[in-house]
């Protein structure tokens, strides 16, 4: 192999020379990545850069716009973080209903990111676990969906009106996910409470109340049996893995 020696005097001619060019300009794109930080792992043999970004619609991904935004502490640091309830708008997902006129029937997800040093991470990412609130309700609207940060816990809640409700409790798992821990149902026939379920997924027990006061009208008037049964649970529930809330179901 030939080898090329290069002086001191021709060293600083180059240097002087590439300093004269003109710099391109950037493109959108990559003015948009500037505005993101790499923050390196302190073990670069346990994991890569964490990427984290000021302006938390920069997580959106293409074709995605931000429907909802939920803050709160996730992970006990002291610091509010954030939810984004995110919606897709592909055009082939609008439906035009008799009654009710053009709607919007594209999918729901979320974006779980927790606010650093430098900005936002995103820790959860699951663009379409929760259905339009559009979608068809029978004779009944559809179950109205919320979520709500306490006390570190996420909570995911529908609202069914005269037919009950039902919540899920998620928790922050310290590596990058959250784990189902806790389920509450309430099955109603108007403002007669007719079952109540509660699971802790954590102590694996379930809990269910069924009334037995057959004639009653009024709210307050239940007579509830209680039950307690064991649940093996398989394996963790992820709220990254949840394909579908509306068809979730618990696998013991």
């Amino acid at each position: 192999m030939k080898n090329t020696l290069l002086f001191p005097g021709i060293l600083l001619s180059l240097a002087i020379a590439a300093c004269n060019e003109s710099k391109p300009e950037q493109s959108p794109a990559a003015k948009q990545e500037n505005n993101s930080i790499a923050v390196p792992a302190e073990d670069k043999k346990e994991a890569p850069a964490v990427v984290q970004k000021q302006d938390p619609a920069d997580f959106l991904p293409e074709g995605f716009v931000i429907f909802d935004k939920v803050y709160g502490d996730l992970n006990k640091d002291g610091i509010k973080d954030l939810v984004l309830i995110i919606k897709g708008t592909d055009k082939s997902n609008f439906y035009t209903d008799e009654y009710r006129g053009e709607l919007d029937r594209n999918r729901r997800g979320l974006i779980v990111l927790f606010n650093r040093k430098h900005g936002y991470e995103q820790v959860v990412k699951n663009v379409d676990c929760f259905s339009s609130e559009n979608e068809d309700g029978g004779v009944y609207y559809p179950p109205e969906l919320s979520l709500e940060i306490i006390k570190g816990n996420l909570y995911i809640h529908y609202a069914h009106g005269r037919y009950g409700y039902w919540r899920y409790t998620f928790r922050y798992d310290q590596k990058d996910d959250f784990d189902l821990i806790g389920y509450d149902g309430s099955e109603n026939h108007g403002p007669i409470v007719e079952r109540v379920t509660s699971i802790n997924f954590m102590t694996k027990r379930q809990q269910e109340k069924v009334n037995i006061n057959e004639n009653i009208e009024e709210s307050g008037d239940e007579v509830f049996k209680e039950t307690w049964k064991d649940i093996p649970l398989k394996k963790p529930i992820k709220l990254s893995e949840v394909t579908d809330f509306d068809d979730l179901y618990f696998d013991y």
